[in-house]
């Protein structure tokens, strides 16, 4: 009797672990059951079609080519001819090893690349062979091309998901691509579209004997969406070309609506580099030059000090905090003096000596001594440096500079304008508009970007106010209407200040530093700048060759491009910076360069500044003090 209990007793204690493990896969689990973690079910990608990309004018600047990846699954891998097998793959035994653990380690139950991106040729003799070695399959990749050799810093490039990005998030493999730089990261979401999948049963033989669940859970691609960039590749490629043998950045942008035209920096690459096989092989080059630097983006990461173009920012607040108007001048005897000492005296080479000089004059000329009396009135209104520089600063800030703007691009620095509090620390309290005279000249402690002063500029062609910065225009062909780029964000300087300004820059490429880079027909309005430049060896600190700055707008009316231009020890503004404007200022609005000045863009095609950077590579400290 007691043994017939214990039996029931056993059947029924099994049959209610039955009922329950059915229930829990049944009708727990249900639909929400993972099928890709059985090991009988095989899960084959279809990758879509990366999102192509063009320029504001619809010219195509990253397409799509085909790639085979050879793919491996681990649990379903089957004991094999490894030598046989790394003689196709063109590898050798430690190799395929080390890949195998790679994958073996992520996941077994899942597939992950072994060898990415083979030749068509090699995948034709192996598509062939495959079928011997179990849990192994070849998988088509979409990777990028770039039909024209420009605006790699802008496109960005497209890289592997390593295995913590894929554990993080669900959606990638390991292997897989994703944009990592510029838009290509920016936009992921939008281009990189929406993998298929197909679920396949297998049978204890580990063939193939159907659609899993008669394709329940399958699911088709969607490709990417395209983009429509603000950018204008022709003025791009332009102004790399201007830009060849020398280091710096340009930034254009449209006043009007805040679009990027051009974002330059210098030294670049070809954006083909960083695809195919060799892409491992160039970035290692690329992204180890420290010397070059071919992949930093000077044009939105290059802190430089702005130089004179600077000065009209404090003529702007000089302006709204009426310590001066258009009829107020201060004179010049070839510079400004601010303390006691003999060294405490900042030279000038505006050229008016112990005359009156007016803000016009002041700022065609770039007088040094004019500035520095209405920085020093700003500062010490109300005799309280502290406040008067926060308020300084607050008038600048207004204007995007000492922040990152904004911008839809994934790079960037947001420069230094100082306030009160960084001078109270560093001098003690002690300390007043002429300890921080430089500033006045835009040397000092500021810093700012070339897209910084690009927008800067562009605030000014608009009389008082901008949009933020942007590399977007179109997705899939529709506008896209983005608050945060289509709303004007308003400087605290009033209107009517903008005006004697710009009339002032109007004069400097009338008479003034920018005389010898006019374009006829074109009204522009300009501010040149040299700005002075140091490092510290050993301690010291050591001048070397200033940086060539510009930053202008035109026409002068109804400006449609404002752009700013940093040659790095380019010497004077006047000198490759002004002429680099002119001829992408005539290239934007006309179409074309004029015979009348294609002897100057010769001479800036022409001209390459590596025998100086090769120097300064080499000897600083030499070429700092002129000898050889």
């Amino acid at each position: 009797m007691k043994r017939s209990f214990l039996l029931y007793f056993l059947i029924t204690i099994i049959g209610i672990i039955f009922i329950g493990r059915l229930f829990q896969l049944q009708i727990i689990r249900g639909s929400n059951y993972d099928p890709i973690k059985n090991s009988a079910v095989k899960t084959e990608y279809d990758y879509p079609e990366r999102g192509y990309v063009y320029d504001r004018n619809g010219k195509l600047l990253v397409a799509n080519q085909l790639s085979y990846d050879v793919m491996v699954q681990p649990n379903q891998v089957q004991p094999l001819d490894t030598l046989e097998f790394c003689n196709l793959l063109k590898i050798d035994k430690n190799d395929f090893l080390k890949r195998f653990k790679k994958a073996k380690n992520y996941a077994s139950y899942l597939p992950s690349v072994f060898l990415k991106q083979l030749a068509k040729e090699d995948f034709a003799f192996l598509q062939e062979k495959l079928h011997k070695y179990t849990g192994f399959f070849i998988q088509k990749r979409i990777i990028r091309e770039y039909p024209i050799n420009a605006a790699a810093n802008v496109l960005g490039y497209i890289g592997e998901v390593n295995e913590t990005l894929a554990k993080k998030n669900k959606y990638y493999q390991p292997g897989e691509l994703i944009g990592k730089d510029g838009i290509e990261r920016e936009y992921e979401n939008y281009l990189r579209g929406k993998k298929g999948k197909k679920l396949l049963q297998r049978n204890n033989l580990n063939k193939v004997t159907g659609s899993y669940l008669n394709g329940k859970y399958d699911t088709l691609p969607e490709n990417g969406k395209d983009l429509t960039l603000t950018l204008d590749i022709d003025l791009q490629v332009y102004a790399q070309k201007l830009m060849s043998g020398k280091r710096g950045g340009i930034v254009a942008i449209e006043p009007s609506s805040g679009e990027i035209l051009t974002l330059v920096t210098a030294p670049s690459y070809d954006p083909n580099m960083l695809v195919g096989r060799k892409r491992s092989k160039n970035s290692t080059i690329l992204f180890n030059d420290t010397i070059s630097k071919p992949s930093y983006d000077r044009g939105l990461l290059a802190a430089y000090a702005p130089g004179s173009p600077f000065k009209m920012m404090n003529a702007l607040i000089g302006l709204q905090e009426n310590v001066i108007n258009e009829q107020s001048s201060f004179k010049c005897y070839h510079g400004y003096k601010y303390g006691k000492k003999s060294t405490d005296f900042m030279g000038c080479h505006c050229g008016i000596v112990g005359r009156p000089i007016k803000l016009k004059t002041a700022i065609a000329k770039s007088c040094n001594s004019y500035f520095s009396n209405t920085y020093k009135r700003i500062v010490e209104k109300n005799n309280k440096p502290s406040e008067g520089l926060d308020n300084w600063h607050r008038h600048v800030s207004s204007f995007g500079l000492g922040n990152y703007l904004g911008y839809d691009l994934p790079a960037g620095s947001p420069g230094l304008i100082p306030n009160g509090k960084y001078y109270d620390k560093r001098y003690r309290y002690s300390w007043n508009g002429s300890t921080t005279i430089s500033n006045a000249i835009g040397q000092g402690e500021v810093l700012t970007t070339p897209i910084q002063l690009a927008n800067f500029t562009a605030a000014i062609a608009n009389k008082g106010f901008f949009y933020t910065p942007h590399i977007l225009k179109k997705v899939n062909k529709k506008t896209i209407e983005n608050p945060k780029y289509t709303e004007a964000k308003q400087t605290t300087i009033d209107k009517k200040h903008f005006t004697p300004v710009i009339e002032a820059m109007h004069e400097v490429f009338k008479t003034g530093t920018g005389k010898w880079s006019q374009v006829k027909g074109i009204e522009i309005c300009g501010k040149t700048g040299t700005a002075e430049n140091f490092i510290r060896i050993d301690g010291h600190k050591v001048q070397l060759p200033d940086h060539s700055i510009l930053v202008a707008f035109a026409p002068k009316e109804n400006p449609k491009i404002a752009l700013a231009i940093f040659v790095e020890n380019g010497g004077y503004g006047s000198t490759i910076a002004a002429p680099i404007t002119s001829l992408l200022i005539e290239k934007y609005l006309n179409g074309k360069i004029s015979n009348a000045n294609k002897y100057r863009e010769q001479n800036m095609l022409n001209l390459s500044l590596q025998d100086i950077y090769a120097k300064l590579n080499q000897k600083p400290k030499e070429i700092a003090s002129g000898t050889k």
